[in-house]
């Protein structure tokens, strides 16, 4: 016998024990008649569990809570419900990834105390993909079958068996242990969110016990935001005064991404159920709809929300009216201007705050626009508020007075938005582009001229963007700049209005040759907290499927006007705004943007968005890199190289797997045998070779591998490869790998990070070659500031032609510099509009064609198609030089690119305004000739479809013919005025008098 046994203590522990334990089967028998039913279904596989609580019942008396299990991917334990209990257990694992989650409640207070029994069990992912292992029982499937049938007769049956085993292999045991009803329930929430815009949620009634009265609150939300989502949705209901029995909400992983499905037993705090007609449920689905939006990261939800001084829809908004005003106030002030400072202005005046909030809902709420002079009221409060803002500190009020102002002139611009719609992922505004004359000249100094024809923002939980356009019918492509860090989105969307002002006009200037004007859109995507590539291409597609859903929600129209009814439109037209491939905008989402064009009734139809497979993508077919090498040999034949024969050295950016750098070295190796490809810099790393880059080497690579896959055995002697993504650590250095050629082979080295992006950085600048194709990088690499290191130092230039296939590649100041001392520099709205043409082309297939004739004379299409780019680029390409020519070198050739495209779109503004005044003109048969001849070959050439045209819309019609006349005009001559005479209107504009 033990030390212990002999004790007093162990006959102590004895009599402790054996009362516990009668105690246990006292506590059991509580839990069966306070707990409901459910909670023991759902709990039958955690017996241990269940003895925990029911042994350790009593101790809820002394400690906060109870442990009943903790393991790797499971945690449950009991605690006294209190209010905020539940949140602040979720703040504790917001750290984890929660796949499910369990809440029950007892029905009475634990004896001995005055508060009720509160249990909660989490499952954490990823599971185990053996748990999934072996087949889900006919019996079971049968049962769910008729109990959707029986509960939701508009059930699509059709998606039952595979719906239900996509549930079965996400999480066997919740399928094991539920009855049908419960299974059926979560897949009806899993196909109601997806066929409404990836959030549904709906009340019934349901039985609770001790005669309370309980709702069943379904919700169900796509890719919901990763973190403490839950917590969230928890923090809402106790916000409401809605308190929640019982909730089981599981993670489903679709093909689609994931999907949250939450069954939430609830009442008031005043015993009452949430009805669906109440004013209450309406409340709570806007909160919950707005979880898509809102941020719990920021102090607008932490300070203003959770305090109940904003409604989770107004701090929305006020997050909205912030990253308004920081991106339209910091693109040439950040350091006045930046995220923080705005912020802070909007932080330190909830009160302000809260009243540009409620300005804003005077005009836009569907109920409140019906009443004009109460907006007016407030409107005129709100400004004298604005201009009598005084907190004795001159600075900081005449800073803040600004900030303030410009959200003002953001209510008063703003035409339509979807604030007020549900179902919405992010918020959108679309905006008359006046709003830029009410700032201050030095907010707009730094932007090209000329004004847009509207200005679209965007904003979301995890990213801000902008759409511009130049034109009604407007085109551009899409981008999504990716910031891995807080610091990194604030400096980014320092400069994002500017960006996509800047690239947007670009476009305009390059969409010359098309009948849509120029626009952008631009993405500020947040990624913090996103880890892996998994986890990062989930919220990329979440941030961009919310902002193109906004998008359809503004302009998706029924006669003119936006056509959802919690949509107040001031504007009322129809805006035919198409799409297209640019950064970080991956083939999927391309074609699940097609089709959710034509699931939302947008106009266009699938032909909002270029490079689908049922259109001409940029990379298969290389439509930009088509026009950049046609506008290279052009430019190269000027200088006496004839590239198709001649020897000559090049050097790119841009690597083998990119669209424009790609297919440009495509059509090098496969045009010009003499081409000597010396550098090539991408993403990736860097190669260079004094006697060129091996050809089979770079043929190998070729979408296919970035250009560190480079084999160093094929270089030169002096030749190396970079390697930005091989890094090692050595104490607390940071080194990069660099493989150079050697006598007896490759040489390895690491080399330090200041040499070797010190290297990376100058070898675009440094490296001779007589062309210099930039085909990627980022907008202004050559600037202002560094364009002399593309001299050597004797003054000549690293390249003597430079042909800009990526845009904003060089600033204009860069540009001008550079050609004033010898080099030709065919600018990006010039070298690269083809892939506007290209895609302006596949848009017209798209309204001409069924995709059934579109796929079957596919190849004939885009054959029509290229011969369309390569004419012209090359059109204009020789009339840039021939107007160099003929103004004996004063002008500039980007300078002549910039005339002809404002040369082109004057004629064609005047032309279509004209033609939309006189639409019946478009069916005569001398215009009708000239409309015609705006189509590829095989359109023209078949009588039953060049008949469609008539069945355009009269925008689009007008579009066309102004176009092809504008550019037919000034390509072909024949109609313009004097050259001369605009010449030196021109050289007056910009060079002052005639005087030497």
């Amino acid at each position: 016998m033990s030390a212990l046994q002999d004790n007093s203590v162990y006959e102590e522990l004895q009599r402790a024990l054996w009362d516990r334990s009668g105690k246990a089967v006292e506590s059991l028998d509580w839990l069966c008649d306070h707990m409901h039913p459910y909670f023991f279904i759902t709990m039958r596989e955690e017996t241990e569990a269940l003895v925990n609580l029911a042994v350790g019942l009593n101790c809820l008396t002394r400690h906060q809570r109870l442990l009943l299990a903790d393991e790797p991917q499971k945690l449950i334990l009991a605690r006294l419900n209190v209010p905020g209990s539940v949140y602040e257990t979720l703040e504790s694992l917001r750290e984890r990834d929660i796949a499910y989650a369990e809440l029950a409640h007892s029905y009475d207070s634990i004896p001995g105390l005055d508060r009720e029994l509160e249990v909660l069990r989490f499952e954490f992912g990823p599971r185990d993909s053996e748990e999934s292992s072996g087949s889900l029982a006919a019996e079971t499937r049968k049962g769910v079958a008729e109990a959707l049938r029986r509960l939701y007769p508009a059930y699509d049956h059709a998606e039952t068996d595979r719906s239900l085993d996509l549930l079965w292999r996400n999480n066997p045991a919740y399928v094991r242990t539920s009855p049908a009803e419960r299974v059926a329930r979560v897949l009806w929430a899993l196909q109601q969110a997806r066929r409404r815009d990836g959030v549904y949620l709906d009340t019934e009634p349901a039985r609770g016990m001790a005669q309370r009265q309980e709702s069943r609150l379904v919700f169900a939300v796509a890719n919901p935001p990763e973190g403490n989502f839950l917590a969230q949705v928890l923090e809402i209901f106790h916000r409401l005064d809605i308190g929640v029995r019982r909730a089981y909400c599981l993670r489903v992983t679709t093909e689609e991404g994931p999907y949250l499905l939450g069954n939430f037993y609830v009442g008031t705090r005043a015993g009452r159920p949430v009805k669906r007609s109440s004013e209450l449920f309406q409340t709570l689905k806007a909160e919950l709809y707005n979880t898509q939006v809102l941020s719990t990261a920021t102090r607008t939800y932490t300070e203003f929300v959770r305090n109940r001084v904003l409604t989770g829809e107004q701090a929305s908004l006020v997050n909205a009216f912030i990253g308004f005003c920081h991106t339209n106030l910091a693109h040439n002030q950040w350091d006045r201007f930046g995220l923080e400072d705005v912020m802070r202005a909007f932080h330190s005046h909830p009160d302000i705050a809260l009243q540009l909030a409620r300005l804003f809902e005077f005009r836009f709420d569907p109920v409140q626009r019906a009443d004009p002079e109460r907006y007016g009221r407030a409107l005129a409060e709100t400004s004298r508020t604005v201009d009598a803002y005084n907190t004795g500190h001159r600075l900081i009020d005449e800073f803040r007075r600004t900030i303030f102002r410009t959200c003002l002139s953001f209510i008063r611009h703003t035409l339509k938005t979807n604030f007020y719609v549900p179902e919405k992922q992010a918020l959108a505004f679309r905006l008359d582009p006046a709003y830029l004359t009410e700032l201050a000249p030095e907010f707009t100094a730094d932007l090209p001229e000329r004004r847009p024809f509207r200005v679209t923002f965007f904003c979301g939980r995890f990213g801000a963007g902008y759409h511009i356009g130049f034109a009604d019918i407007a085109r551009g492509g899409c981008r999504t700049v990716i910031a891995k860090s807080r610091d990194d989105y604030a400096t980014i969307a320092n400069t994002l209005f500017r960006e996509i002002y800047v690239l947007a006009h670009t476009q305009h200037l390059k969409n010359k040759d098309i009948y849509e004007g120029g626009s952008k859109m631009g993405i500020v995507l947040d990624a913090g907290g996103a880890e892996g590539p998994e986890s990062l291409a989930r919220r990329l597609f979440q941030v961009q499927a919310g902002f193109f859903n906004a998008f359809f929600d503004l302009f998706v129209t029924d006669g003119g006007t936006a056509a959802h009814p919690r949509v107040v439109d001031y504007y009322g037209e129809d805006e035919p705004i198409e799409l297209g491939p640019d950064e970080n905008l991956p083939d999927t989402t391309i074609e699940w943007l097609a089709r959710r064009s034509v699931e939302r009734g947008y106009g266009l139809g699938p032909g909002v968005i270029s490079s689908k497979r049922v259109g001409i993508n940029h990379k298969q077919y290389g439509v930009t890199s088509t026009g950049v090498l046609t506008f290279a040999e052009v430019a190269m034949r000027e200088v006496g190289i004839d590239v198709r024969r001649d020897p000559f050295s090049v050097k790119l950016t841009g690597g083998p797997t990119g669209d424009v750098a790609g297919n440009a070295l495509r059509l090098l190796l496969e045009r010009c045998p003499g081409a000597s490809i010396r550098l090539v810099v991408d993403g990736a790393g860097a190669a260079f070779d004094p006697e060129g880059l091996d050809r089979e080497e770079l043929g190998r690579l070729l979408f296919a591998r970035d250009i560190d896959g480079f084999s160093p055995e094929r270089l030169h002697a002096g030749g190396f490869v970079l390697f930005r993504h091989h890094r090692r650590c050595e104490g607390l250095r940071d080194l990069y790998r660099k493989v150079g050629a050697g006598p007896r082979g490759p040489v390895e080295e690491w080399v330090s990070a200041d040499d070797f992006f010190r290297e990376y950085a100058t070898l675009v600048f440094e490296v001779p070659a007589d062309l210099f194709l930039p085909g990627g990088g980022r907008p202004e690499t050559i600037d202002a500031e560094n364009w002399r290191e593309f001299l050597a130092p004797d003054g000549t230039p690293s390249a003597r032609v430079i042909v800009e296939g990526a845009n904003s590649f060089l600033t204009p100041d860069a540009r001008r510099e550079l050609q004033q001392r010898g080099v030709v520099v065919i600018r990006d709205a010039s070298a690269n509009k083809c892939g506007v043409i290209a895609s302006s082309y596949e848009i017209l297939a798209n309204l001409l064609l069924t995709e059934r004739e579109f796929l079957e004379h596919k190849d004939e299409y885009v054959a029509d198609v290229l011969e369309i780019l390569e004419k012209r680029a090359k059109e204009e390409a020789v009339l840039i030089f021939r107007r160099h020519r003929a103004g004996e070198g004063r002008v500039l050739y980007t300078q002549i690119s910039e005339a002809l495209s404002a040369e082109i779109n004057g004629h064609y503004e005047r032309l279509v305004a004209f033609f939309r005044d006189r639409p019946e003109l478009c069916g005569q048969p001398l215009f009708r000739k000239a409309l015609v001849a705006h189509l590829p070959r095989f359109l023209r050439a078949n009588p039953r479809l060049r008949a469609r045209v008539k069945n355009l819309p009269v925008k689009v019609q007008a579009a066309m013919l102004a176009a092809e006349i504008a550019t037919t005009t000034v390509y072909h001559g024949g109609w313009e005025p004097d050259f001369e005479r605009e010449l030196r209107t021109y050289l007056k504009k910009h060079f002052g008098t005639e005087e030497p």
